[in-house]
Protein backbone atom coordinates (compact mmCIF):
# COMPACT_ATOMS: atom_id res chain seq x y z
CA UNK A 1 0.00 0.00 0.00
CA UNK A 2 1.35 3.66 -0.93
CA UNK A 3 2.76 5.35 1.97
CA UNK A 4 0.64 8.84 2.87
CA UNK A 5 2.24 11.91 1.48
CA UNK A 6 2.47 15.07 3.90
CA UNK A 7 1.90 18.29 2.78
CA UNK A 8 2.22 21.67 4.71
CA UNK A 9 2.30 25.10 3.46
CA UNK A 10 5.27 27.69 4.29
CA UNK A 11 4.10 29.01 7.61
CA UNK A 12 5.11 26.00 8.87
CA UNK A 13 8.51 26.48 10.92
CA UNK A 14 11.16 23.58 11.54
CA UNK A 15 13.57 23.37 14.62
CA UNK A 16 15.43 21.63 11.96
CA UNK A 17 15.53 23.08 8.40
CA UNK A 18 16.01 20.07 6.97
CA UNK A 19 13.28 18.11 7.94
CA UNK A 20 10.55 18.88 5.15
CA UNK A 21 12.96 17.08 2.75
CA UNK A 22 14.60 14.22 4.95
CA UNK A 23 10.55 12.69 6.02
CA UNK A 24 9.25 13.65 2.26
CA UNK A 25 7.03 16.74 2.96
CA UNK A 26 6.00 18.67 -0.42
CA UNK A 27 5.55 22.26 1.08
CA UNK A 28 3.80 24.51 -1.20
CA UNK A 29 4.86 28.69 -0.74
CA UNK A 30 2.90 31.60 0.26
CA UNK A 31 3.48 34.80 -1.25
CA UNK A 32 4.02 37.88 0.07
CA UNK A 33 3.39 41.12 -1.10
CA UNK A 34 5.48 44.09 -1.17
CA UNK A 35 4.20 47.26 -2.68
CA UNK A 36 3.47 46.02 -6.58
CA UNK A 37 5.97 42.76 -6.29
CA UNK A 38 4.68 39.26 -5.22
CA UNK A 39 7.19 36.79 -3.78
CA UNK A 40 6.60 33.16 -3.31
CA UNK A 41 7.88 32.80 0.34
CA UNK A 42 11.10 30.39 0.89
CA UNK A 43 11.50 30.28 -2.86
CA UNK A 44 11.69 34.09 -4.46
CA UNK A 45 12.87 35.67 -1.30
CA UNK A 46 14.94 34.10 1.55
CA UNK A 47 14.16 35.47 5.37
CA UNK A 48 16.87 37.96 5.66
CA UNK A 49 15.96 39.32 2.25
CA UNK A 50 12.48 39.92 3.67
CA UNK A 51 13.77 41.12 6.51
CA UNK A 52 15.71 43.98 5.06
CA UNK A 53 12.72 44.70 2.66
CA UNK A 54 10.82 45.11 5.56
CA UNK A 55 12.52 47.19 7.36
CA UNK A 56 12.17 50.23 4.28
CA UNK A 57 8.92 49.19 3.41
CA UNK A 58 5.77 51.16 3.24
CA UNK A 59 2.90 49.93 3.62
CA UNK A 60 3.57 46.82 5.49
CA UNK A 61 4.15 43.19 2.73
CA UNK A 62 1.11 41.27 2.52
CA UNK A 63 0.74 37.45 2.87
CA UNK A 64 -1.28 35.82 0.68
CA UNK A 65 -2.40 32.00 0.29
CA UNK A 66 -1.61 30.07 -2.59
CA UNK A 67 -4.15 29.64 -5.66
CA UNK A 68 -6.53 26.97 -5.91
CA UNK A 69 -4.75 25.74 -8.86
CA UNK A 70 -1.24 25.64 -7.33
CA UNK A 71 -2.44 23.43 -4.68
CA UNK A 72 -4.31 21.41 -7.61
CA UNK A 73 -0.71 21.42 -9.41
CA UNK A 74 0.98 19.82 -6.58
CA UNK A 75 -1.83 17.67 -5.69
CA UNK A 76 -1.58 16.12 -9.47
CA UNK A 77 1.82 15.54 -9.19
CA UNK A 78 1.93 13.89 -5.72
CA UNK A 79 -1.08 11.75 -7.41
CA UNK A 80 0.75 10.13 -9.45
CA UNK A 81 3.10 7.76 -7.00
CA UNK A 82 0.73 7.57 -4.06
CA UNK A 83 -3.57 7.45 -3.87
CA UNK A 84 -3.75 9.04 -0.10
CA UNK A 85 -2.34 12.93 0.91
CA UNK A 86 -2.58 14.57 4.51
CA UNK A 87 -2.82 18.42 3.81
CA UNK A 88 -2.03 20.28 6.64
CA UNK A 89 -1.98 23.87 6.93
CA UNK A 90 -1.93 27.13 9.39
CA UNK A 91 -4.89 28.03 10.68
CA UNK A 92 -8.41 28.77 8.57
CA UNK A 93 -8.84 32.04 10.74
CA UNK A 94 -5.25 33.86 9.96
CA UNK A 95 -5.30 32.61 6.23
CA UNK A 96 -7.25 31.43 3.30
CA UNK A 97 -4.65 28.28 2.55
CA UNK A 98 -7.12 25.73 4.20
CA UNK A 99 -9.69 27.09 2.27
CA UNK A 100 -7.97 26.86 -1.19
CA UNK A 101 -6.87 23.50 -0.51
CA UNK A 102 -10.10 22.06 -0.03
CA UNK A 103 -11.39 23.59 -2.96
CA UNK A 104 -8.06 22.15 -4.99
CA UNK A 105 -8.88 18.64 -3.09
CA UNK A 106 -12.81 18.76 -4.45
CA UNK A 107 -11.18 18.02 -7.73
CA UNK A 108 -10.49 14.63 -6.93
CA UNK A 109 -13.17 13.19 -4.57
CA UNK A 110 -13.73 9.92 -5.49
CA UNK A 111 -10.13 8.97 -7.43
CA UNK A 112 -8.04 9.24 -4.31
CA UNK A 113 -8.33 10.17 -0.83
CA UNK A 114 -7.02 13.66 0.46
CA UNK A 115 -7.67 14.87 3.63
CA UNK A 116 -7.26 18.89 4.15
CA UNK A 117 -6.79 19.37 8.28
CA UNK A 118 -6.70 23.10 9.88
CA UNK A 119 -4.16 22.85 12.43
CA UNK A 120 -5.34 25.87 14.55
CA UNK A 121 -2.20 27.13 14.87
CA UNK A 122 0.74 28.67 12.44
CA UNK A 123 4.77 28.59 12.10
CA UNK A 124 6.32 26.30 14.74
CA UNK A 125 2.93 25.05 16.26
CA UNK A 126 2.21 23.87 12.21
CA UNK A 127 6.28 22.23 12.08
CA UNK A 128 5.36 20.32 15.53
CA UNK A 129 2.03 18.99 13.95
CA UNK A 130 3.54 18.19 10.54
CA UNK A 131 7.11 16.87 12.15
CA UNK A 132 4.61 14.08 13.96
CA UNK A 133 2.77 13.43 10.85
CA UNK A 134 5.45 12.84 8.65
CA UNK A 135 7.37 10.68 11.18
CA UNK A 136 4.00 8.84 11.50
CA UNK A 137 3.79 8.21 7.17
CA UNK A 138 7.45 6.91 6.91
CA UNK A 139 6.52 4.36 9.98
CA UNK A 140 3.57 2.94 7.40
CA UNK A 141 0.47 4.09 9.77
CA UNK A 142 -2.61 4.59 7.97
CA UNK A 143 -3.88 7.70 6.94
CA UNK A 144 -6.74 7.67 9.71
CA UNK A 145 -4.32 6.80 12.29
CA UNK A 146 -1.90 10.05 11.32
CA UNK A 147 -5.57 12.09 11.17
CA UNK A 148 -6.27 11.01 14.70
CA UNK A 149 -2.70 11.61 15.85
CA UNK A 150 -2.55 14.96 14.07
CA UNK A 151 -6.26 16.27 15.85
CA UNK A 152 -5.50 14.59 19.29
CA UNK A 153 -2.28 17.22 19.40
CA UNK A 154 -4.15 20.23 17.93
CA UNK A 155 -5.60 20.64 21.24
CA UNK A 156 -2.05 20.98 23.25
CA UNK A 157 -0.02 23.48 21.55
CA UNK A 158 0.05 26.68 22.79
CA UNK A 159 1.62 30.34 21.39
CA UNK A 160 1.86 33.78 23.36
CA UNK A 161 3.82 36.53 22.19
CA UNK A 162 4.34 40.28 22.39
CA UNK A 163 4.67 42.71 19.72
CA UNK A 164 6.69 46.26 20.12
CA UNK A 165 4.41 47.66 17.09
CA UNK A 166 0.63 47.84 16.38
CA UNK A 167 1.06 48.74 12.70
CA UNK A 168 1.16 45.17 11.54
CA UNK A 169 -2.01 43.72 13.46
CA UNK A 170 -3.41 46.79 12.13
CA UNK A 171 -2.30 45.97 8.51
CA UNK A 172 -3.00 42.57 9.19
CA UNK A 173 -6.76 42.76 10.19
CA UNK A 174 -6.43 41.70 13.32
CA UNK A 175 -6.95 44.61 15.13
CA UNK A 176 -9.09 48.04 14.45
CA UNK A 177 -7.70 51.45 13.34
CA UNK A 178 -8.98 52.92 16.69
CA UNK A 179 -7.11 50.03 18.63
CA UNK A 180 -3.68 50.76 16.93
CA UNK A 181 -3.71 54.53 17.41
CA UNK A 182 -4.86 54.77 21.15
CA UNK A 183 -1.80 51.76 21.80
CA UNK A 184 0.67 53.70 20.25
CA UNK A 185 -0.53 56.85 22.25
CA UNK A 186 -0.41 55.30 25.37
CA UNK A 187 2.85 52.95 24.72
CA UNK A 188 0.80 49.48 25.18
CA UNK A 189 2.73 46.69 24.18
CA UNK A 190 0.12 44.22 23.08
CA UNK A 191 0.46 40.73 24.91
CA UNK A 192 -1.36 37.93 22.37
CA UNK A 193 -2.25 34.54 22.25
CA UNK A 194 -2.93 32.01 19.52
CA UNK A 195 -6.91 30.44 20.69
CA UNK A 196 -9.21 28.55 18.47
CA UNK A 197 -6.75 29.81 15.69
CA UNK A 198 -6.82 33.38 16.11
CA UNK A 199 -4.16 35.74 17.14
CA UNK A 200 -6.22 37.38 20.06
CA UNK A 201 -4.76 40.19 22.80
CA UNK A 202 -5.34 38.61 26.01
CA UNK A 203 -3.04 41.66 28.24
CA UNK A 204 -1.64 45.13 27.66
CA UNK A 205 2.09 45.61 29.40
CA UNK A 206 4.04 48.72 28.80
CA UNK A 207 7.44 47.39 29.06
CA UNK A 208 9.30 44.89 27.22
CA UNK A 209 10.66 43.91 31.08
CA UNK A 210 7.22 43.01 31.90
CA UNK A 211 6.24 41.23 28.56
CA UNK A 212 9.27 38.98 29.60
CA UNK A 213 7.78 37.88 32.85
CA UNK A 214 4.29 37.46 31.59
CA UNK A 215 5.86 35.05 28.88
CA UNK A 216 8.15 33.33 31.46
CA UNK A 217 4.52 32.89 33.76
CA UNK A 218 3.02 31.61 30.52
CA UNK A 219 5.67 28.47 30.48
CA UNK A 220 5.61 27.91 34.49
CA UNK A 221 1.81 27.38 34.24
CA UNK A 222 2.69 23.93 32.36
CA UNK A 223 3.50 20.78 34.76
CA UNK A 224 4.45 18.87 31.46
CA UNK A 225 5.98 20.46 28.68
CA UNK A 226 7.18 17.92 25.78
CA UNK A 227 8.62 20.50 23.69
CA UNK A 228 8.67 24.17 23.95
CA UNK A 229 10.57 27.02 21.33
CA UNK A 230 11.02 30.46 21.97
CA UNK A 231 10.70 32.86 18.37
CA UNK A 232 12.34 35.72 18.41
CA UNK A 233 13.07 38.70 15.97
CA UNK A 234 14.03 37.25 12.34
CA UNK A 235 16.68 40.05 11.95
CA UNK A 236 19.49 37.92 13.98
CA UNK A 237 20.47 34.09 14.78
CA UNK A 238 22.03 34.78 18.26
CA UNK A 239 19.77 35.45 21.17
CA UNK A 240 18.77 39.11 21.44
CA UNK A 241 18.70 40.85 24.61
CA UNK A 242 15.23 39.90 25.38
CA UNK A 243 15.73 36.53 24.19
CA UNK A 244 18.47 36.24 26.61
CA UNK A 245 16.77 37.44 29.80
CA UNK A 246 13.46 35.13 28.58
CA UNK A 247 16.03 32.23 28.52
CA UNK A 248 17.74 33.36 32.00
CA UNK A 249 14.03 33.17 33.47
CA UNK A 250 12.45 30.49 32.06
CA UNK A 251 16.12 28.57 33.39
CA UNK A 252 14.66 29.21 36.78
CA UNK A 253 11.11 29.07 36.27
CA UNK A 254 11.29 26.09 34.43
CA UNK A 255 14.48 23.95 35.24
CA UNK A 256 15.54 20.93 33.33
CA UNK A 257 13.79 22.20 30.20
CA UNK A 258 15.23 23.01 26.99
CA UNK A 259 13.34 26.00 25.05
CA UNK A 260 15.64 26.17 21.24
CA UNK A 261 15.87 29.91 20.55
CA UNK A 262 14.61 30.01 16.56
CA UNK A 263 14.48 33.22 14.29
CA UNK A 264 10.41 33.81 12.92
CA UNK A 265 9.99 33.45 9.14
CA UNK A 266 8.25 36.30 6.82
CA UNK A 267 5.04 34.65 6.93
CA UNK A 268 4.90 35.15 11.19
CA UNK A 269 6.74 38.99 10.81
CA UNK A 270 3.65 40.02 8.01
CA UNK A 271 1.14 39.42 10.87
CA UNK A 272 3.39 40.67 14.05
CA UNK A 273 6.18 43.26 12.91
CA UNK A 274 9.96 42.66 13.20
CA UNK A 275 10.46 42.69 16.89
CA UNK A 276 8.16 40.46 18.58
CA UNK A 277 9.22 37.31 20.97
CA UNK A 278 6.68 34.51 21.82
CA UNK A 279 7.19 31.08 22.56
CA UNK A 280 5.50 28.00 21.68
CA UNK A 281 4.22 25.06 23.62
CA UNK A 282 3.63 21.34 22.66
CA UNK A 283 1.93 20.07 25.87
CA UNK A 284 2.73 16.59 26.89
CA UNK A 285 -0.24 13.89 27.22
CA UNK A 286 -0.92 12.80 30.70
CA UNK A 287 0.33 9.66 31.52
CA UNK A 288 -1.43 6.58 29.81
CA UNK A 289 -2.97 9.12 27.24
CA UNK A 290 -2.53 8.07 23.80
CA UNK A 291 -3.83 9.94 20.38
CA UNK A 292 -4.75 7.23 18.41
Amino acid sequence: MPKVHILTDSTAHFEDPALPQRLGVTVVPLSIQFGRQYYREGIDLTPDEFFNRMATSSPPPTLHAPAADDFRAVYGNILKSTNQILSLHISSKLSQTCARARTAAEDYLGRCQIVVLDSWTTSVGLGFLVEAAAQAANEGKSLGDIVRIVRGMVPHIYAVFFVDTLDYLEHSGLIGKSQSILGTMLGIKPFLAIEEGEIIPIEKVRTRDKAIDKLTEFASEFSNIARGVILQSGTQDAPTQDTQLLLEQLELACPGLNFPVMRYGPALACQLGPDSVGIFVYEGLPAGEIVL
